[in-house]
């Protein structure tokens, strides 16, 4: 099947609404009846204005990148960014071509 791979952006500690935006996005997401979505927190990065994040330091805490990763098909990107766009959120995000399927097996 081909579809998008979407990747959004966010710290751990922005909200929408006082719901962190990681699990706004990855709710929302589910309330479309989009499949899965996974949210990862990245070890070590820096964004557009060359600063520096590492998970050492424990008042760094919050201020770490999240990655919200989607896996859906072309219908279902422009829902899910249509609605991110309606509410009004601000965030990066990648969007790639992507073929996915299903292997089927024994276990």
């Amino acid at each position: 099947m081909n579809g998008q791979f979407l990747r959004f952006y966010t710290h751990e500690k922005q909200r929408v609404n006082g719901i962190l935006l990681y699990e706004w996005l990855l709710g929302e997401a589910k309330k479309l009846g989009i499949h899965g979505g996974t949210a990862f927190k990245a070890m070590a990065g820096f964004g557009r204005h060359g600063v520096m994040h590492e998970a050492k330091f424990f008042e760094l805490a919050g201020d770490l990148t999240v990655e919200v990763e989607f896996i859906v098909t072309d219908a279902e990107a422009e829902t899910l960014l249509g609605m991110i766009a309606a509410a009004k959120v601000r965030m990066f995000y990648a969007r790639v071509p992507a073929q996915f399927a299903i292997l089927e097996g024994d276990r």
